[in-house]
C-alpha cells in the first residue's frame, strides 16, 4: 500500500489512517480482532485521543508487543498544564508506551502560541522524549491558519472530504507550502457520506493528506483494504459526488460537537442532522422510542444562540432543529414517505 510523508515529521505511514474513534462502541475482544486484522494488513498509524473513552486502553492491548512497528497518535483537550501532564501519562498508561509519535492539540478553543503555558507543556513533553511530534485538530478555519502561522505545529489535523470547500483546498496548499503533515479528519462526511469508494479516490488525489477512517466493523476495513492504491475518479464516482455535493450542500451540520453541551440539554449533533440520516440510511433505527424521546427534546431550544456562537460552520443551528423536527414528525406520522 501506499505512503505518505507528514511533512516536517518526515514520518512515512500507510496512506490508510486507522480513526479509533469508533471502536469506542465496540467489546475488547472485538476490536482486538479489528485492531489485529489492520495491523496484519500494513496499516501503520492509529489515531486515538483520551476523550475516546476505552479507545487508548484497546490499542495499547492490541499493540504493546509490536509498539516499534506502529505510529501512535493521541490528544489532549487539555487547557491547563495540569490537565495537560494528567492526560499524557493516562494516555501512556492506557496506550501501554513510554513515548507517544503524535501528540495534538484536540480541538480546544483557542490556539497554544510560542510562550504559552500549555505550548511550553507540549515543548517539555517533546524535549523529554515522552512524545516525539507536535500537532493541533480543530474545525475552525481561523483557529487551523494560526496554527500554520505560528510554526510550533508539525500536523494539522482538519475536516477534509470532497464535500469540502475552496477555504479547506487552500489550507491544504498552505500545508504542503510549509511542510505540515495534513491530517484528513471527517473523510466520510461525518458519517453522511455513503460510498468508501468515492471517499478513498478522492483522497488519492492528495499525496500530502492522511485521511483517517473511523473503523468499527471488519465489513469497512477490508472495504479499505480492498480498494486499490491508483484508485481514481472516474465518471460514474464523478457523478455521484456531484450528486451528494448538490443534495447536502454546505448548509448541513457535520457532527463536531462544538455547540455541546446544550444548556437545554438538547443532542444537538444528532437533531440538527436528523432529516439526512433518515433518508441517507433509511435502514438505521432512527424512528424508535429512544430517537423520537430524543427529537422531543428539541421542542425546549430557548433559542439563546450560544451553540450559533461556537460553530465554526456559522450554521443557524436553532433554524436547523426546528426544520428536522418538523420533517421528522411527518416522516412519523405518514405524512411524509421516504422512497
Amino acid at each position: 500500500m501506499d505512503n505518505v510523508r507528514l511533512g516536517k515529521t518526515n514520518l512515512e505511514v500507510n496512506k490508510i489512517g486507522f480513526g479509533a474513534l469508533p471502536i469506542q462502541r465496540r467489546n475488547m475482544e472485538d476490536s482486538l480482532a479489528i485492531l489485529n486484522m489492520a495491523y496484519d494488513s500494513g496499516i501503520d498509524f492509529y489515531d486515538t485521543a483520551r476523550f475516546y473513552t476505552d479507545s487508548e486502553e484497546k490499542l495499547g492491548n492490541a499493540f504493546e508487543d509490536v509498539r516499534s512497528e506502529i505510529y501512535l497518535a493521541s490528544k489532549t483537550a487539555a487547557e491547563t498544564p495540569e490537565d495537560f501532564w494528567n492526560d499524557l501519562e493516562t494516555s501512556l498508561k492506557e496506550l501501554r508506551t513510554d513515548y507517544l509519535d503524535l501528540y495534538q492539540h484536540h480541538n480546544i478553543s483557542f490556539c497554544p502560541k510560542e510562550g504559552d503555558d500549555l505550548a511550553k507543556a507540549m515543548q517539555e513533553a517533546k524535549e523529554g522524549g515522552l512524545i516525539r511530534h507536535i500537532g493541533i485538530t480543530t474545525h475552525k478555519i481561523t483557529i487551523a491558519h494560526e496554527a500554520l502561522d505560528s510554526g510550533l505545529y508539525e500536523t494539522l489535523q482538519y475536516p477534509f472530504s470532497y464535500l469540502s470547500g475552496s477555504e479547506e483546498f487552500e489550507l491544504v496548499e498552505k500545508c504542503k507550502r510549509l511542510d505540515v503533515g495534513f491530517i484528513a479528519m471527517k473523510a466520510m462526511g461525518g458519517g453522511l457520506l455513503k460510498n468508501a469508494e468515492a471517499s478513498f479516490a478522492f483522497m488519492n488525489q492528495y499525496s500530502n493528506v492522511l485521511p483517517i477512517w473511523g473503523i468499527q466493523h471488519m465489513s469497512e476495513l477490508s472495504q479499505f483494504l480492498s480498494f486499490p492504491d491508483d484508485l481514481i475518479i472516474d465518471e460514474s464516482l464523478k457523478s455521484l459526488i456531484e450528486q451528494d455535493k448538490e443534495e447536502l450542500g454546505d448548509n448541513f451540520c457535520r457532527g463536531c460537537r462544538y455547540c455541546m453541551p446544550c444548556p437545554e440539554d438538547i443532542n444537538i449533533s444528532l437533531c440538527a442532522r436528523m432529516s439526512l440520516w433518515i433518508r441517507r440510511f433509511p435502514t438505521e433505527p432512527n424512528m424508535d422510542e429512544k430517537t423520537q424521546e430524543i427529537m422531543e427534546g428539541t421542542k425546549d431550544c430557548i433559542e439563546c444562540y450560544a451553540c450559533v456562537d461556537n460553530c465554526p460552520y456559522e450554521l443557524d443551528i436553532p433554524r436547523l432543529l426546528k426544520e428536522n423536527y418538523e420533517d421528522y414528525q411527518n416522516v412519523l406520522t405518514g405524512k411524509t414517505i421516504i422512497k
